[in-house]
C-alpha cells in the first residue's frame, strides 16, 4: 500500500451511495485513500478548485447533472480529472461524459475496489502525463517567441552595426584632421560618443538574440567570481553586503569570460535596482549534475556535469507576471529613461549560446535568486587547450607597411576598412566575396601578410575562405571581422586558441590596434584543416 494516500472528492447527494462507494474504496489492498465528501453541485465547484488527486462525481445532483459539474470545473480551470459514477451502463451518457471532459466513467453496480483503483491510478497518470505535455508546450512557445523576436534584433543589429562602423569612423578620421581648439571637433566627438552609445545597444541586442561571436576559452567561474569582486562591491555601494562563495575545485567549462563577466554584470545591476534600501547579494559557484529530469524543464540543455553560478539578492522579489515576461528585450518594471530593458535578455542570450540554462526562483518579498549552468568542458579539450592569458604583444606603433587583403561584401564597410588601413600605412587589397579574394590572391605574386574578412558572406563564408587561402599562403595570418554569424560562433581547432575576431562596429584605432596585434603574433591561431571545423559551422547568409 502507498504510504500517501489518494486526495478523493466524492461528490454524491445519496448517503447509500456514498457509503456504498465509501465502502469499495475501504476494500483496496494496495492503495490508500482520503475521502471528502461532498453533496451539491456548488459545493462541488467550490472544491474542484482546491488540490484533489481524483473526483468520484455522481451522475445525478439533484436539479444539476454530472455533466455540468465537469464542464463548469474545466471552464474554471480545475486540473482535477473526474470520474463519472452512473447508475446503469448507457453508451449515451458515457459518450456524453467524455466529450465533456471527464477522465472516465464507472457504473456504481458493477465496481469492484480492483476496478476503482485501476480507474483511478490511469486518470491520475493521464493528468500528469496532460502537465507535462502542457508544460513542454509552454516551454516551446516561449522558446519560439523567443527566438522570433531574437532573428528581428539580431538582424537589426547586424544592419546598425554596419551603419555605426561608417558613423564612428569617419567621425574619428575627421577629429584626427582637427586642430585641438577646432569649433568643429566638439561637434563630431558629440556624433562619435552617441554613436558608441548606440554600439553599446547593439551588443546586448546581439547577445540576447544569439548572433554574437563568442570566443571561448578554458575558463574557471570562480577566476572570474573573484576577479571581479572589488568592482562589483563599488557597483553595489556600502548599503549592500556581497559575500562570494566558490566551490572548491570546481570543474573547467568552455567560455568566453568577457560575456560571463557581462553576466554577471548584469545579474548584479539587477539585484542592486530590488534592494533600494539595502540587502545581502551572494554569488555561489558549484558543480552539479543535471538530471533527464532536470534537462526537460529547461529546453536546450541535456543531462550531465555541469558547472553552476548562483546570483541571489535579498530584495523585493517579483511576481510570476513579472517573472513570464523578464528576459523579453525592453521589457522593464523601471521608471521610464532609469533602464533600456535589455539587462536580462542579454543574460539570456549569452547563457543560451554558450550552451547554458537559466533559470529564477522569487516571489515578492522574497528576493530572487537567478541560477545559471554551463556544461563542463570536455577533458580532452582542456588538456589540449593552454590555460591563461595569452602572452603579451609589444607593440611600438599601430603603423605597418604589410599588405592585407580586406574582404567584406559591404561596400560601404569595405572601403572604409580599406582607407583606415591605407590611413596607417598598409598595402591593401580588397574585395567584394570569397571568390574575388580568390582572384585577387592569385593574381597578387607577392606576400599578403593578413587576410581581414566579413565572417558571413554569401556563397563562400569567411572561415571557408580563410582555409583555401591558407592552403595557398600558410604564413598568412587572419583577423575576422562581422555585426554578427548567423546561429554560429567560431569554434575551437584541435590544441590551438580560438580564432581572431573584431566585432563590428569598427573604428580606425581599434582596428588598427587589432591588425598590429595579429600581424606581430608568432603564429597563425588555426590552420587551414582547422578552419575546415569552424567554416563547417558557420551559416551561409541569405541572398534576398
Amino acid at each position: 500500500m502507498s504510504d500517501v494516500p489518494i486526495r478523493v472528492l466524492l461528490v454524491e447527494d445519496d448517503d447509500d451511495d456514498y457509503w456504498l462507494t465509501r465502502k469499495v474504496l475501504g476494500g483496496s489492498v494496495i492503495e490508500a485513500f482520503d475521502v471528502k465528501w461532498v453533496r451539491t453541485y456548488d459545493e462541488a465547484i467550490t472544491e474542484l478548485g482546491g488540490i484533489y488527486d481524483v473526483c468520484l462525481l455522481d451522475y445525478r445532483l439533484g436539479a444539476n447533472t454530472g455533466l455540468e459539474v465537469i464542464e463548469e470545473a474545466i471552464a474554471r480551470g480545475s486540473l482535477v480529472p473526474i470520474i463519472l459514477l452512473t447508475g446503469r451502463g448507457d453508451r449515451e451518457v458515457d459518450i456524453q461524459a467524455m466529450r465533456a471532459g471527464a477522465a472516465d466513467y464507472l457504473v456504481k453496480d458493477e465496481i469492484t475496489p480492483p476496478l476503482v483503483e485501476r480507474v483511478v491510478r490511469h486518470a491520475i497518470e493521464r493528468r500528469i502525463a496532460r502537465a507535462a505535455l502542457a508544460e513542454s508546450e509552454g516551454h516551446l512557445r516561449q522558446a519560439q517567441k523567443m527566438e522570433a523576436v531574437g532573428s528581428l534584433a539580431g538582424g537589426m543589429a547586424h544592419d546598425f552595426n554596419n551603419l555605426l562602423s561608417i558613423i564612428l569612423s569617419y567621425s574619428e578620421l575627421l577629429v584626427m584632421n582637427l586642430e585641438a581648439g577646432d569649433p568643429m571637433r566638439a561637434d563630431l566627438e558629440a556624433i562619435n560618443a552617441a554613436g558608441t552609445r548606440a554600439a553599446g545597444l547593439t551588443r546586448q541586442l546581439l547577445a540576447f538574440s544569439r548572433r554574437q561571436v563568442l570566443q571561448p576559452k578554458i575558463t574557471n567561474l570562480n577566476d572570474v567570481c573573484t576577479g571581479m569582486e572589488k568592482m562589483l562591491q563599488r557597483l553595489l555601494g556600502e548599503d549592500v553586503e556581497l559575500a562570494t562563495r566558490t566551490a572548491p575545485s570546481l570543474d573547467w567549462a568552455l567560455l568566453d569570460p568577457g560575456q560571463i563577466e557581462q553576466v554577471i554584470m548584469n545579474l548584479v545591476v539587477n539585484a542592486r535596482d530590488a534592494m533600494p534600501k539595502g540587502g545581502t547579494l551572494t554569488i555561489e559557484t558549484s558543480d552539479v549534475h543535471l538530471s533527464e529530469r532536470d534537462a526537460a524543464q529547461h529546453m536546450g540543455i541535456k543531462p550531465g556535469p555541469h558547472v553552476m553560478l548562483s546570483v541571489t539578492d535579498t530584495g523585493i522579489g517579483m511576481d510570476a507576471a513579472t517573472q513570464a515576461h523578464m528576459f523579453e528585450p525592453f521589457f522593464t518594471t523601471k521608471e521610464i529613461g532609469r533602464g533600456t530593458g535589455l539587462g536580462l535578455s542579454t543574460v539570456f542570450g549569452i547563457v543560451k549560446q554558450s550552451g547554458g540554462a537559466i533559470w529564477v526562483q522569487s516571489a515578492p518579498g522574497k528576493g530572487t535568486t537567478f541560477k545559471t549552468c554551463f556544461p563542463v568542458a570536455r577533458p580532452d579539450i582542456v588538456s589540449a587547450v593552454a590555460v591563461g592569458p595569452p602572452p603579451s604583444i609589444q607593440r611600438r606603433t599601430l603603423r605597418g607597411t604589410e599588405t592585407v587583403l580586406v574582404v567584406e561584401d559591404e561596400d560601404g564597410v569595405r572601403g572604409l576598412a580599406c582607407t583606415i588601413l591605407r590611413r596607417y600605412g598598409y598595402t591593401v587589397l580588397e574585395a567584394h566575396s570569397g571568390g574575388d579574394a580568390l582572384i585577387a590572391s592569385e593574381q597578387h605574386k607577392a606576400p599578403v601578410d593578413l587576410l581581414l574578412t566579413d565572417v558571413v558572406m554569401p556563397r563562400m563564408n569567411g572561415p571557408e575562405l580563410a582555409r583555401r587561402l591558407l592552403s595557398i599562403r600558410p604564413d598568412m595570418k587572419v583577423l575576422f571581422m562581422s555585426g554578427y554569424p548567423k546561429g554560429a560562433q567560431l569554434p575551437y581547432g584541435q590544441g590551438a586558441s580560438s580564432p581572431e575576431f573584431l566585432q563590428k562596429p569598427i573604428t580606425p584605432v581599434v582596428l588598427a590596434r587589432k591588425v598590429r596585434e595579429v600581424l606581430e603574433r608568432s603564429r597563425n591561431s588555426f590552420s587551414s584543416d582547422s578552419f575546415a571545423v569552424a567554416g563547417a559551422h558557420v551559416a551561409e547568409k541569405r541572398v534576398g
